[in-house]
């Protein structure tokens, strides 16, 4: 097909119009829904500690308590050695790891159920002689991978009846941290626990609205000094 350019020594020149070229590879995100992973709710979450505990699935339990208590991202989940959480074979209660994004240290807690699921699956036989929490079937790697990772999770709420597509790895990292936010309201302790180096980070990644803001507000009323409640 040809159209009309421009002038060139006082002719028209015709412009040849091209087809359009279909691009070989498929789009990565199509027909995939974009967007913030939702977090857990709190019976979610028991209800996969519960199916794993049956099952007898003790790494995936251990993976899943991790996971929901060190609010790490996929890539240091994964990367987790066994000296960071047991120490002297007792699981410790507070650890603390490097992140690999910052490259700063975020500390963080094993409540009971974590440390009891870590524990039980550390000293299994088979793992005697590995260096990381986690470790890959496969000889070549040292470690699951995240993308490994990423289809656990996607088993794990498909088994509790959720759309898979709402959730991912970063539905684990942010499981506790919203409810902590839910409860308190602290932004600041949220930012903390997450590593974040700007509370605006924070504010994005648990995705707090001005209505949010407004009505935690609301709930702080600043007295007079010497008047009593």
């Amino acid at each position: 097909m040809y159209g009309f350019g421009g002038r060139h020594g006082g002719q028209i020149t015709p412009r040849v119009q091209l087809p359009a070229v279909t691009p070989k590879r498929r789009a990565w995100n199509k027909g995939r829904l974009i967007g913030q992973k939702r977090p857990l709710l709190p019976k979610q979450v028991w209800a996969i500690r519960t199916r794993l505990g049956i099952a007898g699935n003790l790494r995936d339990l251990a993976l899943f308590n991790v996971a929901i208590d060190s609010k790490l991202r996929g890539c240091d989940l994964v990367r987790l050695k066994v000296v960071d959480l047991v120490t002297a074979d007792r699981v410790r209660e507070r650890a603390s790891v490097i992140q690999s994004k910052t490259n700063r240290p975020v500390q963080f807690e094993l409540t009971e159920n974590t440390r009891e699921s870590v524990e039980n699956w550390v000293f299994l036989p088979e793992m005697i002689g590995c260096a990381f929490m986690f470790p890959s079937r496969f000889h070549d790697r040292p470690h699951i991978s995240t993308r490994q990772y990423g289809r656990l999770v996607r088993v794990w709420v498909t088994a509790i009846g959720l759309e898979p597509s709402g959730y991912g790895t970063h539905s684990m990292r942010r499981t506790k941290a919203a409810e902590i936010y839910r409860k308190t309201g602290n932004l600041r302790t949220v930012q903390f626990l997450l590593g974040h180096t700007k509370v605006d980070s924070t504010v994005r990644y648990l995705g707090v609205e001005l209505e949010d803001a407004l009505s935690i507000a609301e709930k702080i009323d600043i007295r007079t000094l010497g008047e009593r409640p």
